[in-house]
């Protein structure tokens, strides 16, 4: 896929690819070490370190997410965004899909955070740093499996399961076994955008199945009739007496038909609006549930935080 393409199909993805390598740029030429920054260069850049993030910098949540640890680290999550990306994109929307990425970085910083400070607590381990767009894009890996495992189509193709596992499984194993990864940050953010793509496979199933029922039949209107062809007249323009036609039913049964046409069609207008309705507040369960998702991050970062400042405020 050209660039152009890329723009064109999943213009966040290649915004957020834009992103990851301008900052790189802009650190290299600043005299940042391309393969191996330092801690104090890292943390000038936005990285996310417990002592900082969760003590009055919440940002650093979200800014670590776009800068990488050395070119390697780079090129690894780029490849991975501009894979997953391109698929997920299209079918998530790109709001929701820019939403889902952020949120699974948040997500995975915020469980880094929270191990590291108990951690501490226990004596068991020390503040560290961490980076890199991992986290959201185990998150988006995490929210095509959930698509996969719908049955939600791409474009007309539904999404290989097994492959999808095969890659989340590699990732997960290779970062429990290489030291130095961000391991809770991956569970964290995968953890994250499976529940967020539960949403999202939840109210795709509803208003499909909302849009099938709300379907026109195609069979022929009920309504229509032929009835006037067999009616009879004389050369007067009166009834032929000898038709079957009877004078009363001649009033009464276009009244009777027009009746029961339109009672039907307020029916069928009941119908559609409700089915209107019912297909938008399923269209808006993603966002409801990443709402709720983001009011628990900012709960989670403020009780790690009062914990903190009453550690603190004990040993003082």
């Amino acid at each position: 896929m050209t660039i152009q393409q890329l723009l064109k199909t999943a213009p966040v993805t290649t915004l957020l690819l834009v992103s990851f390598i301008g900052l790189f740029i802009m650190q290299v030429l600043s005299g940042v070490d391309a393969n191996n920054p330092s801690t104090e260069e890292l943390l000038k850049w936005g990285a996310n370190a417990l002592p900082y993030t969760m003590d009055s910098e919440p940002w650093r949540l979200a800014s670590s997410a776009f800068l990488h640890i050395g070119l390697m680290h780079l090129l690894f999550n780029g490849f991975a965004m501009y894979f997953f990306g391109q698929i997920a994109e299209p079918m998530f929307g790109s709001a929701k899909f820019l939403a889902l990425f952020l949120l699974a970085a948040i997500g995975g910083n915020l469980l880094n955070n929270h191990i590291t400070w108990q951690g501490i607590l226990d004596g068991t381990g020390q503040p560290g740093i961490s980076a890199g767009a991992s986290g959201g894009i185990m998150g988006i890996g995490a929210a095509l499996l959930i698509a996969a495992l719908f049955k939600i189509s791409v474009n007309g193709m539904v999404l290989n399961l097994k492959s999808l596992i095969i890659i989340m499984g590699i990732n997960l194993v290779y970062g429990f076994a290489v030291p130095g990864i961000d391991n809770a940050g991956h569970i964290g953010g995968a953890v994250t955008g499976l529940v967020i793509a539960l949403a999202f496979a939840i109210a795709y199933r509803q208003r499909l199945a909302a849009t099938l029922q709300n379907m026109p039949n195609q069979a022929q209107d009920i309504y229509q009739t032929t009835y006037i062809n067999s009616f009879r007249f004389d050369n007067d323009g009166n009834f032929d007496n000898n038709s079957s036609f009877n004078h009363d039913s001649a009033v009464n049964l276009p009244m009777n038909v027009n009746a029961n046409h339109a009672s039907l069609n307020h029916s069928k207008i009941n119908e559609q609006q409700t089915a209107t309705k019912s297909t938008l507040i399923w269209q808006l369960l993603p966002w409801l549930v990443m709402l709720l998702i983001s009011i628990g991050f900012v709960w989670w970062w403020q009780d790690i935080h009062q914990q903190i400042l009453q550690v603190l405020a004990a040993i003082e």
